[in-house]
């Protein structure tokens, strides 16, 4: 059974959601939280498997939230919910931590297969709305030397694991693209991920579009 915490400030979008998935034999609605501190206090709470976290709220807004559920012990994955899919806030949610986000006029039957997919712990996202959302961050913009260098402990297989992360390949893909067994891509992702101080690969994929590592869409 998929725990999950649903959080949004209207109530009737957390009815919603719960309807929508309490209908799916595997998931389980635990808990409701209305702003950012009651997101917390339910994770703490319930320890759920997924938290959907609307991203502006009055209060403790979902960006801040994110990042509190982030620094618990062995914190659930958080995915965003937005209105639109260009909202900036998304493209700050997936840097604090995010694992990915959904827009919430997604039909039903999507978002609960979405919801299995996030809590299995695999990227919600399009990599191509990423890329545009980071592309236009940095639209005109001097690359910010500390992102680059966060990379430089990086080796040159690592480099190439975080631009196949960046173009939102899953291990399967990047096992295929760089001839490597999945076990090995696993390996590289988990060390990576340490070197450079990120949460998931989510967060890594970003940073490879913000270090300029992957083309941006045409």
């Amino acid at each position: 059974m998929i725990r999950v915490v649903v959080v949004d400030d209207e109530p009737m979008v957390c009815a919603h959601l719960r309807v929508i998935l309490g209908g799916a034999d595997d998931i389980e609605v635990v808990a409701e939280a209305h702003d950012g501190a009651e997101a917390v206090e339910a994770v703490v709470r319930y320890r759920p498997d997924l938290v959907l976290m609307d991203l502006r709220m009055p209060g403790v807004d979902g960006l801040v939230a994110i990042e509190r559920i982030g620094r618990l012990p062995a914190p659930p994955p958080v995915v965003a919910l937005t209105t639109f899919d260009a909202d900036s806030h998304v493209l700050a949610a997936l840097r604090a931590g995010a694992a990915g986000f959904l827009v919430k006029s997604t039909a039903p039957q999507d978002l609960v297969e979405l919801v299995r997919v996030a809590a299995a712990g695999h990227t919600v996202l399009s990599p191509i709305a990423t890329a545009r959302l980071v592309a236009a961050s940095v639209a005109g913009q001097q690359r910010d030397a500390g992102t680059k260098a966060r990379l430089r402990p990086l080796t040159d297989r690592e480099l190439e694991v975080l631009i196949c992360l960046g173009r939102g390949l899953s291990n399967a893909d990047i096992a295929r693209e760089l001839s490597l067994s999945e076990a090995t891509v696993k390996s590289y992702v988990s060390r990576m991920l340490v070197k450079i101080d990120c949460r998931n690969r989510t967060q890594a994929g970003v940073l490879a579009h913000e270090a300029g590592l992957v083309d941006p869409p045409v």
